[in-house]
């Protein structure tokens, strides 16, 4: 009995994330009161207050719910004993970026973080978890930069944490807009070939059997 009473209240838990997520992309995070929450899920007011704190609360759990699993490949690209730290960052994006052109939750949860919420004095813990994301991620791009360069015995033409901010930019930039129009480019093949010319542009890939350079030549050709 215990159990199931567990599983249903996850189950309800999950009904207001996916409530959330299809109101925040209809009318915006301001404009979604947790009322219309609840109606949508089909639960009660009162079943908000049970799982989540306030509307932050929710929008933050939701984000839990996609993120964390694309927020690994920077983490395992700045590993010290990483043979690849760049082939590492590749993988972690092109995954990350497959997710989004394929994954309609994916989709729809960026979207909403990227385009329809606002952050106000009510969601400022949402704006401190985007920048503790993009903080660390920068910072996990740094390492993986650095290491790399060590490895390659190359100077980085810009401090390592220009090159890591660049880097995030460019990834960011391309999935913000990608979602305004994913009928403009093709997100996963844009995204590794940008990738691949940044790198080459830091000195990258002169020598590298993952043929960075060449790839760098038939983009500029193209």
């Amino acid at each position: 009995m215990a159990r199931r009473t567990k599983e249903e209240a996850l189950a309800t838990r999950h009904r207001l994330l996916d409530a959330a997520e299809l109101l925040f992309q209809a009318q915006g995070v301001s404009q979604t009161s947790l009322q219309q929450i609840a109606q949508q899920a089909g639960a009660t007011r009162g079943a908000i207050y049970w799982h989540f704190k306030d509307k932050a609360d929710i929008f933050n759990a939701m984000m839990e719910r996609v993120i964390l699993p694309l927020e690994a490949g920077p983490r395992a690209a700045a590993a010290a004993g990483n043979d690849d730290p760049l082939a590492e960052i590749e993988e972690g994006m092109v995954h990350a970026l497959t997710l989004m052109a394929t994954d309609p939750q994916v989709r729809r949860v960026f979207d909403v973080a990227t385009h329809k919420v606002e952050y106000t004095h009510d969601m400022a813990s949402v704006q401190q978890r985007h920048l503790d994301a993009r903080n660390a991620c920068v910072a996990d791009f740094e390492k993986a930069l650095r290491l790399a360069a060590r490895r390659a015995q190359l100077k980085l033409p810009v401090p390592g944490h220009v090159a890591a901010q660049g880097l995030h930019a460019l990834i960011s930039g391309l999935i913000q807009n990608w979602l305004l129009d994913p009928t403009a480019f093709d997100l996963v093949l844009t995204g590794r070939r940008t990738f691949r010319v940044y790198l080459a542009g830091l000195g990258f890939g002169r020598n590298s059997a993952a043929g960075i350079g060449n790839e760098a030549e038939e983009v500029v050709a193209s």
